[in-house]
């Protein structure tokens, strides 16, 4: 049996917390002969600042580049709020996207049946949602140069950030897309805004030609996308995959997670090209909340976008469908028999903690495993 290499960076906040209960569910899969890991675990975000003063020290980066997968929890809080810009908690995730590659963001925004109550938006618009965003995540606005703040005299200053795309950046993210879609309802809608940005002109250009060269197969839309952001809140069962840039691509996925009732819900993974050679890709997986410092230490946290985003691993990075399959089910089970964090639960309902849902989470796992 193959030995996968994982890495584990908790981070701050919730993180350690969530990321227990991941570690949980990693040890059942070895305890049932499922999968093997070599796992290592190192500091990033602030508490990689209070070792080590930067956000991610070179040892931990030695790692991630060694790594099969990497595991993320969360960064940040108001302790760092005044560490210089470049050593901030949330510079060590960008260097790790950046470092590794890591182009292509896949965020998907599932409803559970059991949870279809937690949406802000009626009942019959989420349930049974199934959607992806793919995100751009190395180009764009938040890396593009001249990125500059300029003091102009007079109490006045001019701030610059630049919105930048290349055609190969285009096309890879495109690929991804297309590619994910044919494994699902084979539709992906392309959202920029090609009528006020030359990058959305590039943008709708590009994934026109990829489409008409490599996936003539696939359904293609295009939607401009403020409008897009619209119809997600009007008819969001109308998407299968939707692929954008960098800056809209962060807006859009918040939105389509709080269609599902909770940001402490939803997974995600970032993936790197695949190596020709090993045919393996650089990929980091982590839930899409924050640190969510204000229930940090109090055990109330939701672990389960930390342990979807274990079974994103599976999936993405193992070749462990049918582990990915098992852990979506048990999740979908604990959450079917009523148990619920405070983030999920309605009013007046009986909460669980942190640890309860991990252990739900395992005993419905145990339960798939015993019928298998």
């Amino acid at each position: 049996m193959a030995i996968h290499k994982l890495l584990l960076l908790p981070g701050d906040g919730i993180g350690p917390e969530v990321m227990a209960q991941a570690k949980n569910v990693v040890a059942w899969l070895e305890r049932n002969g499922i999968a093997k890991f070599a796992i290592e675990e190192d500091l990033v975000g602030g508490s990689a600042y209070e070792a080590h003063s930067k956000s991610i020290s070179e040892t931990a980066m030695d790692k991630a580049l060694a790594a099969d997968a990497i595991l993320f929890g969360a960064v940040g809080g108001p302790k760092w709020d005044k560490v210089p810009y470049d050593v901030r908690p949330e510079a060590g995730l960008l260097r790790l996207r950046k470092d590794l590659a890591l182009f292509a963001n896949l965020r998907p925004a599932i409803c559970y049946p059991a949870l279809a109550e937690s949406s802000s938006l009626k009942r019959e618009l989420v349930d049974g949602l199934d959607l992806m965003i793919i995100r751009e995540l190395t180009g764009g606005v938040y890396f593009g140069e001249p990125k500059t703040i300029t003091d102009l005299g007079n109490g006045q200053k001019r701030a610059v950030d630049t919105q930048v795309y290349d055609t190969y950046e285009i096309e890879r993210i495109a690929r991804v897309a297309f590619e994910l879609a044919r494994k699902r309802r084979n539709k992906v809608t392309s959202m920029e805004k090609r009528n006020v940005m030359k990058t959305g002109v590039l943008w709708h250009e590009v994934v026109e030609q990829v489409h008409e060269r490599e996936y003539k197969d696939v359904q293609l839309e295009h939607q401009l996308a403020d409008a897009g952001g619209m119809q997600l809140v009007r008819n969001p069962k109308q998407f299968d995959v939707i692929v954008t840039d960098n800056l809209f691509g962060d807006m859009l996925s918040d939105v389509a997670a709080m269609l599902t009732g909770s940001l402490g819900m939803l997974p995600s993974a970032s993936l790197g090209e695949t190596d020709a050679k090993t045919k393996k890709r650089r990929a980091l997986y982590e839930p899409v909340h924050g640190s969510a410092p204000d229930i940090a230490g109090k055990g109330t946290a939701n672990p389960i976008a930390m342990i979807g985003s274990l079974g994103m691993a599976m999936r993405y990075s193992f070749g462990l469908g049918q582990a990915a399959d098992m852990i979506e089910q048990a999740i979908a089970g604990a959450l079917g028999k009523g148990l619920r964090t405070a983030d999920i639960a309605g009013t007046g309902a009986k909460t669980i903690g942190t640890s309860e849902m991990g252990e739900a989470i395992i005993a419905e796992l145990d339960g798939l495993a015993a019928r298998a």
